[in-house]
């Protein structure tokens, strides 16, 4: 008998996760293991999402003949594709010995067990899969992706490596698109698996090769301003920054299409810079989309421009106004009679007047360099300013060591402890800002 929901005793047993009681039922009807519900699960489906590896032997000890699953109404897949989304390896062993022909059904999107393995980057399940049937790795779903475009898209990079490892030549497949496993890494914008792939795929024609559409991977970063991908990609010497679109189009000029419209960010500025100058280092003899002018300054339309550069001219000048008082504050103080510094011997010292410096000197330059900043600012924007921040980064860690080194010289002699605190947090001040802010920190906030 059934419930509403089309669920035996069995079912329910199994998805409470009572093992005995649903062993206890097999033994008295072993049959009743591949019952379909109105979900099209059987028993054997729960038991292998669950875990219960006893109740899965059983039900697999079993022979069966009827027909166990209907690949084309079942989202779930079979109990194979459950034992691998649950990390159940050992029920994998057990399904891959008693129903091997459970590797060869896939669910409702055409998607096998290693489909499944390789997005959820199961590595052990990965092995299993592959030494069963090795060809599983050449399937392609109902989206023409085969298990490598799915690691790539979800950045599995354990299962990157294994597919590669035992069948490297699946990096040379294409999905519906004509995209390979670099275009699916780049689009999803996974870096990691980006990273995994240019490591352990060796042909350069793969990494330049074009899809239906005309992009190669380089071509879909810029589109789809995948900047960290990118960068990885300029900095394979495999990488071809020359290569055209169906419309002429380099990746460099793709990018650059969102200058004249105001869209570009600090990273897409440093990236536009990046691929200029590989175009000039490699691509001097092809012909090329011309290089485009800045806009005018009138159409720039960053509202939030004048607030950025009178931020930056603020910090600055106040790191460079207290910068140049501690110069004639030293720490320690001065010989009344020479007027020289009393602690001048002392290594703690020297890296205060060093640092010290740094900081001014560095917060001098981003005051005069942000004062042109209002006679081209889109220029400004993308050849200075990030220039400019990287500077006024420079003076706050100048001054963050002058801080440390002032109170070290000062309190240390009488008192450790202290001095010891202040560095400390000292030092660990510029980890919390990376810890919060990432890759970010070193970018402008446009």
């Amino acid at each position: 008998m059934t419930n509403k929901a089309g669920n035996t005793a069995l079912h329910e047993a199994v998805r409470n996760r009572r093992g005995a009681v649903a062993e206890a039922l097999l033994d008295a009807d072993p049959s009743r293991g591949h019952d379909l519900n109105e979900r099209m699960e059987s028993p054997l489906h729960m038991a292998a999402r669950e875990g219960l590896v006893q109740v899965v032997q059983k039900i697999v000890d079993y022979t069966w003949v009827g027909q166990e699953f209907l690949p084309s109404v079942s989202l779930s897949g079979t109990a194979l594709h459950q034992a691998v989304l649950g990390t159940h390896h050992r029920i994998v062993e057990i399904l891959l010995e008693k129903r091997p022909e459970l590797t060869d059904l896939t669910d409702s999107d055409g998607n096998n067990a290693l489909h499944y393995a390789a997005q959820k980057d199961h590595q052990r399940a990965v092995e299993l899969l592959l030494k069963k049937r090795t060809e599983l790795a050449y399937k392609r779903n109902l989206h023409g992706m085969s298990p490598l475009h799915v690691a790539a898209h979800y950045g599995s990079t354990d299962a990157i490596k294994a597919l590669l490892r035992h069948c490297p030549d699946v990096a040379e497949m294409v999905d519906s698109y004509g995209r390979n496993a670099f275009h699916a890494s780049v689009d999803s914008g996974k870096a990691n698996a980006l990273r995994c792939l240019l490591r352990r795929v060796r042909p350069a024609e793969l990494l330049n090769r074009v899809d239906s559409h005309g992009d190669a991977p380089l071509h879909v970063a810029a589109k789809r301003s995948r900047v960290h991908c990118a960068l990885l990609l300029l900095n394979d010497r495999r990488v071809d920054p020359c290569v055209r679109d169906h419309a002429g189009q380099t990746a460099r000029s793709l990018v650059e299409m969102k200058l004249h419209t105001g869209e570009m960010d600090a990273y897409e500025m440093y990236l536009w810079k990046q691929l200029k100058h590989q175009e000039f280092k490699r691509c001097r003899k092809q012909q090329l989309p011309p290089l485009a002018t800045y806009p005018s300054r009138r159409g720039s339309n960053d509202k939030y421009f004048e607030r950025i550069v009178e931020t930056y001219i603020l910090v600055a000048t106040l790191i460079a106004t207290v910068t140049f008082a501690a110069t004639f504050t030293m720490p320690g103080g001065y010989d009344q009679n020479k007027g020289i510094a009393l602690h001048g011997h002392n290594t703690a010292f020297k890296i205060f007047v060093i640092s010290n410096t740094v900081a001014m000197c560095s917060s001098i330059v981003v005051v005069f360099c942000f004062i042109w900043a209002w006679q081209d600012p889109v220029r400004f924007k993308v050849d200075q300013l990030l220039w400019g921040h990287r500077l006024t980064i420079i003076a706050c860690l100048g001054m963050l060591v002058s801080l440390m080194t002032a109170v070290y010289i000062t309190v240390a002699p009488t008192s450790r402890w202290p001095a010891y605190v202040v560095i400390a947090i000292g030092v660990s001040t510029p980890a919390v800002v990376v810890l919060m802010l990432g890759r970010d920190v070193i970018f402008v906030p446009l």
